[in-house]
C-alpha cells in the first residue's frame, strides 16, 4: 500500500474554508492509502485556533479530521505576535516553535507542500 505525506500551509484567515475542504477531499479520496496529513497555521491564520475569538471557526470539521489522524499545528511565533494565549487554543492543536522551521523539516522528510 502506498504511503503519502502532505503538509498544508495556511497563513490567511480567509482561506480556512478552502483548506478544510481540500483536506477533507484528500482524506475522503485516499481512504485506502496510508496518509499522513498536517495542517500548519502561521501568520494571521493562527487566530482561527483561538477559542476566545469569534471567527466562526469550523471546529466540528477540524475535530473530525483530527480523529482521522490529521495533525493541526500552530506557529508559536505567530501566537506570540498576535498575543494569543496557549490556554485559548483548542485542545487538539500542537504548537511548534516556528512555522517556517516546521515546513523545512516536513519537506526534508518528504512531505508534499500544499498551500491553498
Amino acid at each position: 500500500m502506498p504511503e503519502y505525506k502532505v503538509i498544508f500551509h495556511i497563513d490567511e484567515l480567509n482561506k480556512w474554508k478552502l483548506l478544510l475542504g481540500n483536506v477533507s477531499n484528500l482524506i475522503n479520496s485516499m481512504d485506502n492509502d496510508k496518509l499522513y496529513v498536517e495542517v500548519l497555521a502561521n501568520s494571521e491564520a493562527v487566530k482561527y485556533y483561538d477559542a476566545s475569538q469569534d471567527l466562526n471557526a469550523d471546529i466540528n470539521t477540524m475535530e473530525s479530521l483530527n480523529k482521522k489522524s490529521v495533525k493541526f499545528v500552530a506557529c508559536n511565533n505567530a501566537l506570540m505576535a498576535f498575543d494569543i494565549k496557549k490556554d485559548n487554543i483548542f485542545d487538539f492543536i500542537d504548537i511548534v516553535p516556528a512555522g517556517v522551521v516546521e515546513l523545512v523539516k516536513k519537506q526534508s522528510e518528504g512531505f508534499v507542500y500544499i498551500k491553498p
